[in-house]
C-alpha cells in the first residue's frame, strides 16, 4: 500500500499574509516522517470565486473548470493540514468558500488543524471543526496554535516557539493513522458501489 497522502492547506489569500510562512514550516516539520507525503496547497493558486456552482456539491455534478480542478486536487489526498488565520472569531471566508465548493472528495478523509492569530487562532478552529464534520472529514484532536504576539516579530515574521515541533509531531502521530484507516473505509465503499 502507498503512503498515505496528506495536503497543507494554506487557508489564506490576504496580500501580506502569514500563513504561507506557517505551512512552509508544517511542511519542513512533516517532511522528516516516511509514513506519509505531504504536498502544500495554496488557495490562491486556484483563485476560486465566490461559490458559483448551481448545483448543490453534495451531487457532484460541477460545471466550472475552477470547480473540477479543485475537487481533482482535493480528491488527490487521503487528509488534510488546514493551515487557518483567524477572523472576527472564525476562519478565513477564503477556506470556507473552498470548503464549499466541493463536497464528496472532502469525506471519509482526516484532518489536523493549525491556526494562528492574536488568541492563537484558537476559535477559527473551534468554527472549522463544525464544518469539517459536516463534510464527514475526522478531524484529530491535537491542535496547533500560534500566537500574533509570541511566535511572530513584528507580527509578520513567523519565529515559532520550539516546543511546538513535539505539539505538531503528536498531531501527525494522529493524523497519519485516521487518514490511512479512513482510505480503507473510502476503498470499501467504492467496492460495495462497484457491485
Amino acid at each position: 500500500m502507498s503512503a498515505v497522502r496528506i495536503g497543507i492547506i494554506i487557508g489564506s489569500t490576504r496580500p501580506g499574509r502569514v500563513g504561507d510562512q506557517v505551512a512552509r514550516w508544517v511542511l519542513e516539520q512533516a517532511q522528516s516522517r516516511s509514513d506519509a507525503e505531504f504536498e502544500l496547497v495554496d488557495l490562491a493558486d486556484f483563485a476560486l470565486p465566490h461559490l458559483d456552482e448551481a448545483i448543490p456539491p453534495s451531487l457532484g455534478q460541477y460545471a466550472n473548470a475552477h470547480t473540477k480542478a479543485w475537487a481533482a486536487k482535493v480528491d488527490s489526498f487521503d487528509g488534510y493540514i488546514f493551515v487557518t488565520p483567524e477572523y472576527n472569531h472564525s476562519t478565513s471566508g477564503a477556506l470556507k468558500n473552498a470548503l464549499d465548493f466541493v463536497y464528496g472528495e472532502w469525506n471519509n478523509k482526516a484532518a489536523g488543524l493549525v491556526s494562528y492569530g492574536s488568541v492563537g487562532g484558537t476559535r477559527a478552529a473551534e468554527h472549522l471543526r463544525l464544518i469539517l464534520a459536516e463534510l464527514q472529514i475526522a478531524d484529530v484532536r491535537q491542535q496547533v496554535s500560534f500566537s500574533l504576539m509570541t511566535d511572530f516579530e513584528n507580527y509578520s515574521v513567523f519565529t515559532p516557539a520550539a516546543y511546538h515541533a513535539g505539539m505538531f509531531a503528536t498531531q501527525l502521530d494522529q493524523l497519519v493513522p485516521w487518514a490511512t484507516a479512513l482510505r480503507s473505509v473510502r476503498e470499501s465503499n467504492e467496492l460495495e458501489q462497484a457491485a
